[in-house]
């Protein structure tokens, strides 16, 4: 078995609302930043071992997929990186 460290970025896909965003937007200009837009994310680290990186990505897809992200309004990206 290796040790991997799996990055999982979630984040609302384009078009539903993202409130929290909006408010940092908003106070962000106000503070004279001049943004085109702003969306807030979800990052969350994983450390697993597995026999590969394919299967430590294959798990975490499951992880994101049952929990970490509701794929009817989340977007969300793996990246997996063997740990020294």
């Amino acid at each position: 078995m290796t040790a991997y460290t799996a990055t999982v970025t979630v984040r609302l896909k384009h078009g539903v609302l993202d409130p929290e965003a909006e408010t940092t937007k908003r106070s962000l200009e106000r503070l004279g930043f001049d943004l085109e837009a702003l969306r807030s994310t979800d990052r969350y680290e994983i450390d697993l071992e597995a026999e590969s990186a394919g299967d430590a990505e294959a798990e975490v897809e499951e992880m994101a997929e049952r929990l970490l992200a509701n794929p009817t309004i989340h977007d969300y990206d793996i990246d997996v990186a063997e740990r020294e």
